[in-house]
């Protein structure tokens, strides 16, 4: 037989509730757990920031500083979508590639209002922008793209701009749309993290103490992990194992089918750095764009699909028709489920 529990506390909840901490066995009062609980906050703040740093490399002399880029919204020309389009923007800055996150059935007017907060290494005046269009079936389709030129009241005297960009695209250089952008910056030096008391070239080895199944464990606690945060090797000398790449000829092949004006070793290349993965090769920024062949619509075909649909426009099956790259097959398929999904 189930019993249940019929207790009920009525009234404010301790300040305590449900909080584990590792003094109580102790017998330290409530003004001593509180001190010693900021002096490790304090710790774990520092040893966050340090590894935050070293992220980035021992050596600050790459580094010009800390440059923040808002993707705001975009106005776009042409909904791409045969029923909807779901827009998301990848932003790349040097090395590093950044995205937003989706904005459904955002169509010509997505929002997404994505802040990131990059390094911009020495010599990087500038960065990449492309809108795709998250597909569910097929590869996401690239929809536009602009080399955005980083102003240089930004760079030099730190000032907040907000700009609408031109965006290229099918319908030609700065033809496509616009996206708004706002970028500021904040210098980076060396004398700056010298006065922060972070060495530069090396990295003290601060013990943190990792979060457990009652939450996060401030002081010490011998029954609980320290990670020591220091970049290279582990402190115990173990070398993590790397798994073999596996690149698989027939991704090989489908790559260079996709993009016929690069040769087989770079794909394989550039297929060895992502692992041999084949989505992760496919939208890697190689500067080459697959070739898409000129769609054909056959006015027969057009003809026929009109007489099994006569309540649809000419216009829209057409469009349709592009959709789907003149394939009459997959128009008929796709107007049957709107006509499915209207009735």
């Amino acid at each position: 037989r189930l019993v249940r529990n019929t207790n009920v506390l009525i009234g404010r909840l301790p300040e305590n509730f449900l909080r584990f901490s590792s003094d109580e066995t102790n017998g330290e009062s409530d003004g001593g757990q509180t001190e010693r609980q900021i002096q490790c906050d304090e710790e774990v703040a520092m040893a966050l920031q340090q590894q935050q740093y070293h992220r980035w490399g021992a050596s600050p002399q790459n580094i010009r500083g800390r440059l923040d880029v808002t993707i705001a919204e975009a106005r776009l020309v042409k909904n791409y979508g045969v029923t909807r389009m779901d827009p998301y923007v990848r932003l790349r800055i040097g090395h590093h590639v950044y995205e937003t996150r989706t904005c459904y059935n955002g169509a010509k007017n997505p929002k997404w209002n994505k802040v990131f907060h990059c390094y911009l290494p020495q010599g990087v005046d500038s960065f990449h922008i492309e809108i795709y269009d998250e597909c569910s079936f097929t590869i996401d389709e690239m929809i536009a793209w602009v080399l955005y030129k980083i102003p240089e009241s930004t760079i030099t005297s730190g000032q907040t701009v907000e700009e609408w960009v031109d965006l290229n695209g099918k319908q030609g250089d700065g033809k496509e749309g616009q996206i708004c952008i706002v970028t500021s910056f904040t210098p980076l030096n060396k004398t700056a993290l010298q006065n922060t008391g972070y060495p530069v070239a090396a990295a003290p080895m601060v013990p943190v103490i990792m979060p457990n199944q009652y939450g996060v464990v401030y002081g010490t606690n011998p029954a609980l992990p320290q990670v020591y945060v220091q970049p290279g090797p582990p402190p115990t000398g173990a070398q993590p194992q790397t798994q073999p790449i596996v690149i698989s000829e027939e991704d090989v092949k489908q790559v260079s089918e996709m993009f016929p004006n690069v040769e087989i070793d770079v794909i394989k290349a550039i297929m060895e750095t992502q692992r041999g993965n084949k989505d992760r090769t496919i939208n890697s920024p190689t500067g080459a764009q697959p070739q898409t062949q000129p769609i054909v619509i056959s006015e027969e075909d057009v003809k026929q699909v009109s007489e099994m649909f006569p309540n649809v426009e000419i216009d829209v099956i057409k469009a349709i028709m592009e959709t789907q790259r003149g394939n009459k097959d997959r128009t008929i398929n796709s107007l049957l489920q709107m006509t499915s999904e209207n009735n």
